[in-house]
Formats: C-alpha cells, structure tokens, sequence
C-alpha cells in the first residue's frame, strides 16, 4: 500500500525553517498569526527562531531563549542566521538572528537540550480555575465593553479560554488586578510541544486590559524556558504583572499542562498601552 505523510498542522507549517541555498535559512511568515495591522506575536517569531537553532543543533528540544525584539515584524520571506556556540553532551547555545527586507527584527540566545517527562521534585500548585467548559470562549472577547475589538488572526489559530475570575475587562469591569489565566491550545487539534509552549508564552491578552488600559503592548524583550514535554490536551496559562510604570509593563507566565505539570516559564518587559 502507498504510503502518506500526513499534511502538517497549520502551526508546523507556519513555522517551517528550510536551508537556503549557498548557505543560511529562511522562513515564510504566515499573516495568519497576526495580532492586527499586519504585526506578527512574538511568541509566534519566537517560535520559528527556536525551530532554526535546532535545526543547526545536536539536541533536540529549545529549553531556554532570551529575545530582543528589535522592530515590529509582518509577514513574509524572512533569513535566519545561526552562530553556534559552545556544545556539550547535555546542552548547546546559539544565537539567531531573524531579518527580513528592513533588516534584523529578533534577535535570540538559545539554548538546546533534551527535554523529559519527569515528575518534579517540588512544584508549586497551579491555580484553581474551571475547566475550560466552563470558561469564556473566543466569542466573548471580539468586544471590550460592549465596543468590538481587532480582528487578529492569533484569536483564530489558538483557541483561548479565558478565567471568568480574570476576564472582568470584557464586560467592562475591569479588576485592577494586572492577572489573566486562560486555558489554550492550537485551533486546528494539533497537540502542544516545546514550539507550542513558546508560543502560548505570549498568547493572552495584555495584563494591563486588567487595569482598563487597552491596546497594543508591544513586546521589547522575552525570556521563555521549556521546563518538561507537556502532555496533550488543553495547557493552563497564567500571565501577571508586577508593576506597570512609566509606560513599561511586565509579565510573569506560567503554563500548566493537562495533568497539571509546570512545562514552561516565561518573563517579558512590553510597552504598557497608552492610557485613554
């Protein structure tokens, strides 16, 4: 009987690195991962870095990456260059560097290993949240108080949803608390591994739409570890902020797997919305 390879989730494809000739990769930026007018999520960017240094690595999962993000950046043909650096039998770093038709736009550390399942030592608990039934589903956030929202094409790729506990911003009633929790998982059934865990560590709303302050919140820098291989299923996403001051935001994230597994971290410094 013939044999298929069967077609690779819209995500795979998204963040597909291939070798160009005389030497480098390249990538093509899907629009569809947009978070509006026209500019990709960093998690996504982040994501398809990670992808070329393990293309160039003897280890097979990313486990740690520390991004710039130099310009905001659209979709398209785009070159990612790989430096090596010091390898071992447990780990390796890289940096990439990712530029499109304007030059660099994300610059990256990385570094590879290998990741287990392994039950922890110590965890903290994750926190208790309804399961995702019983949360506000993707229809709940197309308005903000009763005024619609950006259409973006990442509310379409991942399905989130949101804590009703954290969500008191889409009725109006913002908490005050900079906190959202949400659960997530790629729209198309595609089940989570590392690319995916990078990606959800920067898939919720800004923690400042908590605070009432709406708009974009563009990330400047982010730090994202892959803790273990989650399982599949839904992943629990926690992101909070500690101060927003001074038109700079930051933001904790925590994700949780099906079986309530810490899987990754993540910590980024964004620019807070302007207030209206």
């Amino acid at each position: 009987m013939p044999q298929t390879d069967p077609a690779p989730s819209a995500f795979d494809a998204a963040t597909a690195v291939t070798r160009a000739e005389g030497g480098g990769m390249v990538a093509d930026l899907d629009p569809g991962w947009d978070v509006g007018g026209g500019i990709l999520n960093g998690g996504y960017l982040l994501a398809t870095a990670a992808r070329a240094a393990v293309l160039d690595s003897p280890h097979p999962h990313p486990v740690a990456l520390a991004a710039s993000y130099l310009r905001a950046t659209g979709p398209g043909r785009v070159s990612l260059a790989v430096t090596p650096g010091p390898a071992g039998r447990t780990l390796a770093h890289s940096s990439v560097v990712l530029s499109g038709a304007e030059g660099p736009s994300l610059a990256v550390q990385v570094t590879t290993a290998t990741l287990g399942t392994e039950a922890p030592d110590y965890a903290l608990p994750a926190p208790d949240v309804p399961p995702a039934e019983e949360c506000l589903g993707p229809d709940s956030f197309t308005s903000i108080g009763g005024r619609p929202t950006l259409e973006v094409g990442l509310r379409t790729r991942v399905e989130t949803r949101l804590d009703p506990a954290t969500a008191g911003w889409v009725d109006g009633q913002p908490s005050g608390e900079p906190v959202m929790r949400g659960w997530v998982r790629l729209a198309d059934g595609r089940e989570p591994d590392p690319y995916a865990l990078i990606l959800f560590a920067d898939v919720l709303p800004p923690t400042s739409w908590a605070l009432g302050r709406f708009g974009w919140a563009p990330t400047v820098q982010l730090q994202v570890l892959v803790r273990a291989l989650p399982a599949p299923g839904w992943c629990l996403v926690e992101a909070r902020a500690s101060e927003v001051a001074g038109g700079w935001l930051d933001e904790d994230y925590r994700i949780w797997d099906s079986t309530g597994r810490l899987v990754a971290q993540s910590r980024q410094l964004a620019r807070a919305p302007r207030p209206r």
